[in-house]
């Protein structure tokens, strides 16, 4: 059970540090939409760049904090039933939630996002909404990178569940 602990704190770790340095993503953006509110609003001369680069640091933020979501139980559950259950009973819900709901979802977003990645990569994708255009690879990677550490927490937490059901205790 060591190794064990060990191999799930590891990636609580990275899921925690990945969260925050995500965190500070946010700050370019809303560096690029107040630019962009003077640029429109006070000077009359909007950018041609602000709405791609804001919604692909949006996007980065989101699929990089996503780990660090699910590892401080920040997503969204309904919890009528689930907080009148012992422990055991919710670790039994939660593990059959990641093994019939999550990890199909994940394992086929990491798939595609890998697919859409090297696809963009090697048509050399640009963006088509402003003319600055962008190259899309970059922001597109980012898909498969947040969704793959989303996988390692889902395991992580998927293994605490699985130990708490047999063996009734934490780790």
């Amino acid at each position: 059970m060591n190794l064990l602990s060990k191999i799930l704190k590891k990636i609580d770790s990275t899921s925690y540090y990945l969260g925050w340095a995500a965190s500070f993503i946010a700050f370019p953006m809303i560096l690029a939409l107040i630019y962009e509110v003077f640029a429109r609003y006070v000077f009359h001369r909007p950018t041609i760049w602000s709405y791609e680069i804001t919604y692909m640091i949006y996007g980065t933020h989101y699929l990089l904090g996503a780990a660090f979501t699910l590892y401080v139980k920040g997503h969204i559950r309904i919890d009528l039933f689930y907080n009148k259950m012992s422990k055991r009973g919710r670790a039994l819900i939660d593990a059959a939630g990641y093994l019939f709901i999550f990890f199909p979802v994940v394992i086929i977003l990491v798939v595609s996002g890998v697919d859409f990645a090297l696809y963009a990569y090697r048509i050399n994708e640009v963006s088509q909404f402003t003319p600055w255009q962008p190259l899309l690879w970059p922001f597109k990677s980012f898909i498969c990178i947040g969704f793959f550490f989303l996988l390692l927490q889902g395991i992580a937490e998927f293994v605490r569940s699985v130990v708490l059901v047999v063996k009734g205790v934490e780790i």
